[in-house]
């Protein structure tokens, strides 16, 4: 498997704020120690804070935080939130997409196993195991 860029970006915020949990960061700290572009980040922590893994908080001393203790949020738990968005493969999209294999594809089936073989393998740790020291 692959990983997108943008649930990249988000692992990366996610250790960060694992590793100092009770305080607000900004999305100009983690872009400029990760070197991540800071619209991509911006986007990446509002779909965080919506799947309930980050609360944000607005004006002047804003930024974001855990919405929960690290060692309550599954890693497999952000993947699939984050990479949500992608199909593993054509055949997986909700209209199933231009696959002239189906129905009689004997491979999807494997497909969404190990997939979910994935999934389940990164929700063995939490992000308190992978945090980024401060």
């Amino acid at each position: 498997m692959r990983l997108t860029s943008f649930t990249d970006f988000g692992l990366r915020a996610l250790m960060k704020l694992a590793g100092g949990e009770n305080r607000l960061y900004t999305v100009d700290e983690i872009a400029t120690e990760f070197a991540l572009s800071r619209d991509h980040l911006t986007k990446v922590v509002r779909e965080l804070a919506r799947h309930g893994f980050l609360v944000t908080q607005r004006g002047a001393a804003g930024g974001f935080r855990l919405a929960r203790p690290a060692h309550e949020i599954r890693l497999g738990d952000v993947v699939a939130a984050l990479e949500g968005r992608h199909a593993l493969v054509e055949c997986f999209e909700a209209d199933g997409g231009t696959c002239r294999l189906l129905p009689h594809c004997r491979l999807k089936a494997r497909l969404a196993r190990a997939e979910r073989a994935f999934i389940d393998d990164l929700n063995q740790s939490t992000l308190a195991d992978c945090r980024y020291p401060q």
